[in-house]
């Protein structure tokens, strides 16, 4: 069984996004979090250890943090393609741009969000919003998707940025494009449902 605890408006609705599209049975749970108005707070009934979400248990194992979320649903349902097998030509690319947007796209943005971009540490340490841009540029100019002509998780993960803020990717046609055609996915409008607390 699978328990996805989550907060609706944050990152755990990209979650349900990829539950949606692999037609995974699962459990929603609903919990509070802080909010960047100071807002919410922990949830004792949230079991991730900093009491963030996504927080996703099954069979009692517990997984945190999205891109180990996403790795770990997509070897358990492999037969989805959302996420190239081990042997498959493409997952070298997955988990590189798996790493590539825990370890440099949310650092990145999170910087330039906050208005702190021309540290010059920051730059150093994680590179720099143009440089960011121009790599998922790049893909989507090569192919439909990210990691070509299939819809994956890394698809979730960057499209679902612009869901929560467009001016998180670049101003391009060729995202504008990308982001109407992800946002057409029938699994999108049931994640989107699902994204709020119950009556």
């Amino acid at each position: 069984m699978l328990t996805l605890y989550h907060a609706p408006r944050s990152r755990s609705t990209r979650v349900i996004w990829l539950l949606e599209e692999m037609g995974a049975k699962y459990d929603l749970k609903h919990v509070s979090i802080k909010r960047p108005d100071g807002s919410g707070g922990p949830d004792k009934a949230n079991p991730h250890p900093d009491k963030k979400v996504p927080a996703l248990v099954h069979d009692g194992m517990l997984v945190t943090e999205t891109t180990a979320i996403c790795l770990y649903l997509t070897d358990l349902y492999p037969d989805t393609g959302l996420g190239p097998r081990n042997g498959d030509k493409h997952r070298g690319a997955y988990l590189t741009w798996l790493a590539y947007y825990a370890g440099v796209i949310e650092p990145v943005v999170t910087i330039d969000f906050a208005g702190m971009s021309a540290n010059p540490v920051f730059s150093r340490l994680w590179g720099n919003r143009h440089d960011m841009d121009d790599r998922i540029l790049g893909a989507l100019k090569a192919s439909p998707f990210i990691l070509g002509a299939h819809f994956t998780a890394i698809d979730v993960l960057i499209a679902s940025m612009a869901q929560w803020n467009r001016d998180l990717l670049v101003d391009d046609p060729v995202v504008d494009e990308y982001l109407k055609r992800v946002g057409e996915r029938p699994a999108l409008q049931r994640a989107a449902a699902k994204d709020r607390l119950p009556r």
